[in-house]
């Protein structure tokens, strides 16, 4: 799965000459949270909803609300934009995005092709996939359980499955909490907790949880 394929599009994009005022209501009416900045078809920068609030007046400040709009007014993207970005390709995997995101601790990146900006991907796209990945929204044989780390375990346990009547909706594998151990996560249908067990009884180290949701 690569990034072009879950990314949020059309790119909702802003200016460096917009004004700090207008790019909170778009924010406000798009429900946005980050925008890249783009002048001539190119990227310049990137804005958040945190960049926005730091600009903004205090809560508590005594300026009326005509006082208030006015200096927003004045005040552009291109002062309060962060002008280092970072980006991905619109071929990079998914979980690759994933990765950058959550060892810089950013929300979302822009995605380019080329030299342009073709979409965002953002934590709500990544939760999205997740959802899709753990089969979240299809009602199944939920089980979670520790198996040993070693060639071929995972064939083992999808054949005892099958074998049993289970069609997989999802699968996910996992670090174990010890070497030499995994957490294997999966909804099945056409099986129920009973025979799932009696199935796995002697490919799992044990059951973690097994549940209908």
């Amino acid at each position: 799965m690569l990034v072009g394929e879950r990314m949020s599009r059309p790119v909702i994009a802003v200016a460096p000459e917009d004004s700090l005022h207008d790019v909170i209501r778009l924010f406000k009416r798009e429900h946005i949270r980050r925008a890249p900045v783009v002048k001539d078809g190119k990227l310049v920068g990137i804005v958040s909803q945190s960049d926005l609030l730091n600009a903004s007046p205090s809560p508590v400040t005594s300026l009326s609300i005509w006082e208030m709009n006015y200096l927003l007014s004045k005040v552009t993207i291109q002062r309060v934009m962060s002008k280092k970005v970072r980006t991905v390709d619109v071929n990079t995997p998914i979980e690759a995005a994933a990765r950058l995101m959550a060892d810089n601790k950013i929300g979302g990146l822009p995605v380019m092709n080329g030299n342009r900006v073709v979409g965002m991907i953002t934590e709500t796209d990544l939760f999205k996939v997740f959802l899709e990945m753990m089969g979240a929204r299809q009602k199944a044989t939920r089980v979670t359980a520790l198996v040993k780390d070693s060639h071929g375990q995972l064939a083992k346990l999808t054949k005892a499955v099958a074998s049993a009547g289970g069609n997989f909706v999802s699968l996910g594998v996992f670090a174990g909490p010890e070497a030499g151990t995994k957490i294997v996560t999966f909804k099945v249908l056409g099986i129920n907790i009973a025979a799932i067990k009696k199935a796995l009884n002697k490919v799992v180290i044990k059951f973690w949880d097994v549940r209908v949701s």
